[in-house]
C-alpha cells in the first residue's frame, strides 16, 4: 500500500454543528423547514421548497443569521475537531452557505470550508442559491485523490453518500435510519469516540509500508 498523506473530509451540519434549517424551524414554528437532506435526497427540490417558504413567511437572510448567532457546535464537536486537526489535515465539505456558516466556523477555529453561496437582494431577501459546483463534495474528494491524498470522509445524509463512495474510506455519523439501511456498505457510528477510532485505524493502515 502506498503511503499518502491523509485528509479527513467532514460534513458540517449534523456532524459538527446543529442543522441550521431545523433551528430556524424551531424558532419560527414553520415545520416544513425541518426537512433536510435526510428527508429529501434531491437538494434542488429541497432548496426550492425552503426558498418558497421563506418568501411566504417574509423571512430574510438577517432573520436566519439571527438564529444562527445563537447556535453552538454539537456537544464535543469542537473538541473532537481540534484534536483531529492536531493529527491530520481536515476539510469541511458542506452544502450550507458562506452567508450562514461564518459564526459557526469562528467557534470551530475556522477550518477550511468548501460550501455554496446565496443570492440576496438589497432588502436581505434570499432570491436564489448558487452551488459552487454540482455534487461538489464528490468532486472535492476526487480532486484530493488527483493530488495523491488519501481521503477518509464522514457525513450523515443522502447528500454525503457520493462523497463517502468516492473516498478511500467512508463513514456515516449519526445517520437517519433510512440512510443507514440504504447504504450498509458504510460503517455507521453514533459518537465521536467511534469516529475517532475508525480514523485512527485507517490512518494506521495507510502508514504501513507496502
Amino acid at each position: 500500500m502506498s503511503r499518502r498523506p491523509l485528509i479527513v473530509a467532514m460534513d458540517l451540519e449534523g456532524v459538527l454543528v446543529p442543522e441550521i434549517w431545523i433551528a430556524v424551524a424551531e424558532r419560527t414554528g414553520i415545520e416544513k423547514l425541518r426537512l433536510t437532506t435526510r428527508d429529501i435526497p434531491d437538494y434542488d427540490q429541497l432548496m426550492r421548497g425552503r426558498l418558497q417558504l421563506l418568501r411566504e413567511h417574509n423571512l430574510t437572510l438577517r432573520d436566519i443569521q439571527t438564529v444562527i448567532a445563537t447556535l453552538q457546535p454539537l456537544p464535543g464537536g469542537a473538541e473532537f475537531l481540534a484534536d483531529l486537526r492536531r493529527r491530520h489535515q481536515v476539510v469541511i465539505l458542506s452544502d450550507t452557505f458562506y452567508e450562514f456558516a461564518d459564526p459557526l466556523m469562528a467557534q470551530l477555529d475556522r477550518p477550511t470550508l468548501f460550501c455554496n453561496s446565496l443570492t440576496v437582494d438589497r432588502h436581505s431577501v434570499i432570491v436564489d442559491y448558487r452551488l459552487r459546483q454540482k455534487d461538489g463534495k464528490r468532486h472535492a474528494v476526487e480532486a484530493l485523490h488527483r493530488l495523491n491524498f488519501a481521503v477518509l470522509a464522514t457525513g450523515d445524509s443522502y447528500n454525503d453518500t457520493t462523497m463517502l463512495a468516492a473516498a478511500d474510506r467512508g463513514v456515516l455519523f449519526r445517520p437517519a435510519a433510512a440512510v443507514r439501511e440504504q447504504f450498509p456498505q458504510f460503517p455507521a457510528v453514533e459518537e465521536y469516540t467511534g469516529l475517532d477510532r475508525l480514523i485512527k485505524q485507517y490512518a494506521s493502515s495507510i502508514s504501513q509500508p507496502g
